[in-house]
């Protein structure tokens, strides 16, 4: 490529962190498109010992995932973005409020695919537009979660951040409360340092761990996450990890939250798609025990709550309810004992047992 060329280049890489910005995207970076050894080892090693649980796909699309030029041979570069959901309140506030459920953050407001994904088209479209000024041809292409991208270790590779012990993101910006998007493109820009790992000698996230679902720093067992048991895992859940649980009925967020790096995220940088539901916040477990399926499509339009269904979501608020110690809600969940689906009724009788165990005498 020629001086001029490159320079073209370098303008409309530097227009299009600007442009990220003002789409709504609170972190932004380009990482090389090429295949990274390190992540393909770990990824593959993760999977060897099924720490991916029932997660099928994550091993079905490996190769893609290890590498976006699998995935797209023609693309040069990554643009990797994040788009802020910090919280204002405490995501612990209700560790111990016996007769409400715990939702984590990301999910109390707007479904995130729809929202991020709207801004990343809208990024790509510009994009494009804007090279084709320069006489500059773009191909793209922009992937939300759904796709066989790895979007953290991308992530840290474009330097929007670094994955803590947790294996999240965590930025010096935003703390952990990041939503992540990427855009593949044909266009070879400049790529961005790696971020450095800035996590120390904390162990505030393993320590925090309800499950212990982390067995070393940076590697963890989904089996044993209670994000994994509440969301993707289908069936009954296991025994021991129900007591653990407690009131979270949807993922969970203790191992961000905890996290000393969130002291510097604002809530004001939040994208306000992701402003909480009044009635997500702090729920009562015997409304939503209540749930039908047409109850609980109303309830959660539009939340990628939503995504899980009724009778699992059900089964979720069942153990809280079990956690719960209140006698109040032995009534609501007796009714889900002939529940027409079996783990929802498997999951009453655990809890309604429970109940009985750990109810407190008269006085």
């Amino acid at each position: 490529m020629n001086g001029s060329s490159a320079d073209r280049l370098e303008l409309l890489r530097q227009a299009l962190l600007e442009q990220a910005q003002k789409e709504g995207f609170a972190a932004a970076g380009i990482a090389g498109a090429g295949a990274d050894p390190r992540r393909i080892a770990r990824l593959r090693d993760w999977l060897a010992q099924d720490r991916h649980g029932s997660m099928g796909w994550m091993e079905d699309r490996a190769d893609q995932r290890g590498a976006p030029q699998i995935l797209w041979p023609e693309a040069q570069s990554v643009i990797a973005l994040g788009m802020s959901y910090a919280p204002a309140h405490d995501p612990l506030a209700l560790a111990d409020a016996r007769d409400r459920a715990r939702i984590s953050v990301y999910a109390q407001g707007r479904d995130y695919h729809d929202t991020v994904k709207k801004a990343l088209k809208r990024l790509a479209r510009w994009l494009v537009g804007e090279a084709a000024k320069q006489g500059i041809e773009a191909g793209v292409k922009v992937f939300v979660d759904t796709a066989p991208v790895m979007e953290k270790p991308l992530g840290e590779a474009a330097g929007i951040g670094w994955q803590g012990k947790h294996t999240n993101m965590v930025s010096r910006q935003h703390g952990s409360w990041l939503f992540l998007g990427a855009i593949y493109t044909t266009l070879a820009f400049r790529p961005d340092e790696p971020h450095q790992d800035r996590c120390g000698s904390c162990t505030a996230c393993l320590n925090a761990c309800p499950t212990n679902a982390f067995p070393a720093p940076r590697q963890i067992d989904a089996r044993r996450c209670i994000s994994y048991l509440t969301i993707e895992h289908k069936g009954p859940i296991p025994h021991e990890f129900r007591a653990a649980m407690g009131n979270r009925i949807y993922g969970c967020d203790d191992c961000l939250a905890v996290c000393p790096w969130n002291s510097f995220a604002q809530s004001a940088a939040a994208n306000r798609a992701f402003l909480p539901r009044a009635e997500l916040v702090a729920p009562r477990l015997r409304e939503l025990l209540a749930l039908d399926d047409a109850g609980f499509r109303v309830l959660f339009s539009g939340s990628p709550i939503k995504r899980i269904g009724r009778d699992r979501f059900v089964r979720n608020c069942l153990i809280a309810a079990g956690n719960s110690g209140d006698a109040a809600l032995a009534e609501p969940v007796s009714a889900l004992l002939t529940d027409s689906d079996p783990v929802v009724a498997e999951a009453a009788g655990w809890a309604l047992a429970r109940l009985a165990e750990t109810r407190q005498p008269a006085t």
